[in-house]
């Protein structure tokens, strides 16, 4: 529950910073710079401000943490704007990879957990000198490594039935009453 919870705020947060409120000027202000350095900035690829039906721009939190970004490389640290625009989209694909990241990482505690329990399960269920038909083994390896492919390549593929426990063992047989 926690978990939800603490996802709900963060995109909560996430919504405000990406609220597109601040006028030029004032975005100017908030970060030190001149109305038309904003404007240089856009042109240039660095920024993307909100548009309104007039087409008058509106910048978010987020946009003035990256004006002010901009500003510390470009004053503190010499960067030119092509070098700023490189660290600007990397930083962006750092964090859309960090998300994906964080996606997969929830999927693979859940499918673990999913495991965790069907085993258990089949323990509890699991009889003396049962064998494993070598047909549910390869049923098994190609689900995993189409989990592992996608995994891999973050894309879907096709996958056998999901759902319901994989079938194990033997059917029970008359030596079994012996």
């Amino acid at each position: 529950m926690a978990g939800r919870s603490n996802r709900r705020r963060r995109a909560s947060e996430e919504a405000l910073e990406d609220r597109a409120v601040y006028i030029i000027s004032v975005a100017a202000e908030l970060a030190g710079v001149h109305p038309q350095t904003l404007r240089i900035y856009e042109r240039k690829g660095l920024l993307s401000p909100a548009r309104t039906p007039g087409n008058t721009r509106r910048y978010s939190e987020r946009d003035i943490e990256r004006l002010r970004m901009i500003q510390e490389l470009t004053q503190e640290y010499g960067i030119n704007l092509a070098g700023v625009k490189m660290i600007v989209e990397m930083t962006s694909e750092l964090d859309r990879l960090r998300k994906r990241m964080e996606s997969l990482d929830r999927d693979y505690h859940r499918t673990r957990e999913r495991m965790l329990v069907e085993m258990e399960r089949l323990q509890s269920e699991r009889r003396r000198g049962e064998i494993v038909p070598l047909s549910a083994v390869r049923r098994l390896l190609r689900q995993v490594e189409a989990h592992d492919l996608q995994a891999a390549t973050g894309r879907r593929t096709a996958s056998p039935r999901r759902g319901g426990p994989i079938a194990v063992g033997p059917a029970r047989d008359d030596r079994d009453r012996e």
